[in-house]
């Protein structure tokens, strides 16, 4: 389905931010660590911060399988998830255009259960997006782990991107009335700090190249 196309998920306020390339959709979520998940239990609204993945047309994410927000979430009851990246502080003359650029996503469907072969091959997604390189060196989920983990698959069939870059947009009295203010744009990047090593690491263990060349 392309993006932006339902009533749903439309963009109605600020429709200039909109965006309907499936291969944007593909690039923000990919590049995100953290999505946050809705889900309503007898009643009440909770959002759940999930670390995910994305395979192909559809988005991975897992938990505890004695979370009852996690067993509400795989009977397929309806939900949605976000994903946001924040690009910049964009200060204005006034408080009502000051701003963020942004980049975000959000996905509407009902999540279903991964089991099997597929929910390994789920983690090992997720694994991957996380920690790339690490999976092929470390213990594979025991029987146990798995038993224990609920692993969700939510499809990329109703979506919407919108996304805000540039400068502020100040009113032309503003920018005559406070000429004396700053506008202009801080860009926010993350970026990864030096690896800290477990204490209980053993002597002569050295960070693997795979971490070394992470980015970001």
């Amino acid at each position: 389905m392309t993006v932006g196309a339902t009533d749903r998920t439309r963009v109605h306020r600020l429709p200039e931010r909109a965006v309907t390339e499936t291969q944007s959709l593909h690039d923000i979520l990919d590049a995100g660590l953290i999505a946050h998940v809705s889900v309503v239990d007898d009643g009440q609204p909770f959002v759940l911060p999930v670390a995910y993945a994305r395979r192909g047309d559809e988005v991975i994410f897992h938990g505890s399988n004695a979370s009852r927000l996690f067993r509400a979430l795989s009977t397929g009851q309806p939900m949605c998830l976000t994903v946001t990246l924040l690009d910049g502080l964009v200060l204005a003359r006034s408080a009502f255009n000051s701003s963020m650029n942004y980049r975000s996503v959000m996905v509407l469907g009902a999540a279903r259960r991964l089991e099997g072969a597929d929910e390994l091959d789920a983690l090992r997604t997720v694994s991957d997006h996380l920690l790339p390189g690490q999976w092929a060196h470390i213990r594979q989920p025991s029987a146990q782990e798995r038993k224990a983990t609920m692993t969700l698959s939510l499809a990329l069939t109703e979506c919407s991107v919108k996304v805000r870059t540039g400068e502020p947009h100040d009113d032309e009295e503003d920018v005559i009335s406070h000429a004396h203010v700053w506008a202009g744009v801080v860009p926010i990047a993350e970026s990864f700090g030096d690896p800290i090593a477990a204490p209980d690491c053993a002597a002569g263990v050295a960070v693997p190249d795979y971490v070394r060349q992470w980015t970001r």
